[in-house]
């Protein structure tokens, strides 16, 4: 079972077009978005679009949620006045320009995704979330110890724990008994922090002649691609966002 997982696009169109065309070479049996369609480049609409239109499960991100309720919060735990500041723009503008139907359909996306899969007679639980099962806009990076972010997969009974939020990659397995769990951090499409401007997604495949004993049971890549990072630099320095973003773009800050 090939399963393509992608996030954090943030109205970065040339990164999701660039994103589906290598999805697409891969075919993969399914494919799940959580989240952050929105928020920090000018193509919030089209984002949106695109993904219905090809009936994408999708959950909400924090970026999302806010637009959805028209909020001027979007649950982003800004270090700097200045980061602050900069935040108060971008999600002005893009509640300046969200189109009712797409904020409607932000409204309407659930939480997270379960997906369980029966191997060899087990349940193998995969949960799809945003930041974490407790919070949209929970962070959990990759250095959380490592009793914490078990105790919060054993909590939400997830084998497999996809999420995003922190626009940083990474690959957790963590032994619990005689069992393995994975946390994956599947990066970000439209908006890496990870020092990398190319967009990230992530292929999970999960061995159905396996056994959630096996520590191995899931393989994880981290597909980077290229995109017309200078198309959507350029797009933020032609609009009311701060410049400051088209850096952050270009650098993968």
């Amino acid at each position: 079972m090939k399963i393509a997982l992608f996030s954090d696009i943030h109205a970065n169109l040339p990164a999701m077009e660039a994103c589906f065309a290598d999805i697409d070479t891969r075919r993969p049996d399914a494919v799940y978005c959580l989240g952050d369609l929105v928020g920090y480049n000018i193509w919030p609409n089209e984002v949106i679009r695109l993904i219905r239109d090809r009936g994408i499960p999708v959950i909400f991100g924090n970026y999302d949620q806010g637009i959805g309720l028209h909020s001027d919060e979007c649950g982003c735990a800004y270090k700097t006045d200045i980061e602050k500041e900069m935040g108060k723009i971008s999600i002005s503008f893009t509640n300046s320009i969200v189109g009712d139907d797409e904020r409607n359909y932000l409204r309407s996306l659930p939480a997270h995704i379960r997906v369980d899969h029966l191997i060899q007679e087990e349940t193998m639980s995969l949960l799809l979330v945003h930041g974490s099962p407790r919070r949209v806009n929970e962070y959990l990076f990759e250095d959380r110890e490592e009793k914490s972010m078990l105790r919060i997969m054993q909590q939400a009974n997830a084998d497999i724990m996809c999420f995003g939020h922190t626009h940083k990659p990474y690959h957790r397995i963590l032994q619990d008994g005689d069992r393995y769990r994975h946390a994956i951090n599947i990066g970000s499409v439209g908006k890496p922090k990870d020092g990398d401007p190319r967009g990230c997604y992530v292929m999970l495949t999960i061995d159905e002649h396996t056994s959630v004993h096996a520590e191995d049971a899931v393989q994880v890549e981290f597909v980077r691609f290229q995109y017309d990072v200078e198309k959507a630099a350029h797009a933020v320095e032609e609009s009311p966002l701060p410049n400051a973003y088209a850096d952050m773009l270009r650098k993968g800050y």
